[in-house]
């Protein structure tokens, strides 16, 4: 719209305005700022109150009392709970989560090392899922009733039914105990340790690019069966909801349009149908990968892969409540993170959005 000089008013045009853009800025600062410190203060809380004595882990139960109670001070455990809050939160902003009992290394020192096994874990499991559930989830909708939508159904039932510990614990017995067609627990054969300089800390990627192929094939080898594991979760609910959003648009007017107008039915799927289920599946695939991100805990248990789940895992067993604490909100802001990232690439698919 132009004024009576013939410029644009701000605001009219195709952009949005700077006003607008400044007021979604500061309102997901204002976002962000609120969700970190919830995030740091139920976590802080909560490993503050568990019984798990932090004092003990450091100078043993047979330290004397004075031993006990200058410890007890140098930990800052004297003070009251909000002010302990508040110093641990003024430390987190300067990246100093503090040491572990554990390892005596500062914790983002090992949540560096421990966190890219995790990410490559869920990752390569997300990927597979996608690649699975999707496909699964608009056969079974396209053939609704059939024998193909009540297989995928039954899959997606046992996906999210059956225990992933379990399934894990089987599946080693079966493909490592009984045919021996996998290796066993761990991320990589001990022999091979530090022969694969951890560039990016993922060891497909570094040992790709430093072309030790026979340790990309052992590593590759390792992670199909925790992968397998986090998979069938993944596809299950990628699957039952890829199927849900189809189900919902090909029952649309503009679906019975096109195919009158003589459109072929892959083109009315995949062009029409699929481009609005696409939308919505962008959240659900963020959502899951986030999950994985924070519940891959039992299944790094059970393959004692060396990630940040099993990591935060020996320290609450070990009363390290730093590593404990430093892990959750390291995992929390992946989490919040992702979803931010969804939510953008949301807006990029659907301009109504915007």
């Amino acid at each position: 719209m132009a004024n009576s000089g013939g410029s644009i008013v701000p605001g009219t045009g195709l952009g949005p305005s700077p006003h607008l853009l400044a007021a979604r800025a500061a309102n997901l600062l204002f976002t962000l700022t609120l969700t970190f410190v919830g995030l740091t203060a139920i976590t802080f809380i909560i490993g503050r109150v568990m019984p798990a004595d932090p004092v003990l882990s450091i100078v043993g139960d047979r330290a004397s009392k004075e031993v006990y109670e200058a410890m007890y001070i140098e930990l800052g455990l004297d003070k009251p709970l909000i002010q302990q809050y508040l110093i641990y939160l003024m430390n987190v902003l300067q990246g100093d989560f503090g040491k572990s009992i554990m390892t005596t290394r500062p914790v983002l020192d090992d949540i560096i090392r421990f966190f890219p096994a995790t990410f490559e874990l869920a990752s390569v499991a997300t990927i597979a899922g996608i690649l699975i559930g999707v496909p699964m989830g608009v056969v079974a909708a396209v053939h609704q009733g059939r024998l193909i939508d009540h297989i995928v159904r039954v899959v997606g039932l046992i996906g999210y039914s059956v225990p992933i510990f379990w399934l894990g614990l089987v599946s080693l017995l079966i493909f490592y105990g009984w045919l021996g067609w996998l290796p066993g627990p761990g991320r990589i054969e001990v022999y091979y340790d530090g022969i694969v300089d951890p560039t990016t800390g993922f060891i497909l990627i570094d040992s790709a690019m430093q072309k030790e192929w026979e340790i990309f094939r052992n590593a590759l080898s390792h992670i199909v069966l925790p992968a397998s594991m986090l998979t069938t979760f993944a596809l299950a609910y990628i699957a039952r909801m890829t199927r849900s959003f189809m189900l919902d648009q090909l029952n649309q007017e503009y679906v019975i349009t096109a195919r009158v107008k003589g459109l072929s039915e892959l083109a009315v799927i995949w062009r029409h149908a699929f481009r609005n289920v696409l939308i919505q599946l962008i959240t659900i695939i963020g959502l899951t990968y986030a999950s994985l991100l924070e519940g891959s805990v039992l299944t790094e248990t059970v393959f004692a892969w060396p990630g940040i789940g099993q990591y935060i895992t020996n320290s609450l067993f070990n009363a390290d409540m730093n590593a404990v604490i430093g892990g959750t909100v390291v995992v929390g802001i992946c989490f919040v993170g992702i979803n931010m990232i969804s939510d953008a690439l949301y807006r990029i698919v659907d301009p109504r959005a915007r």
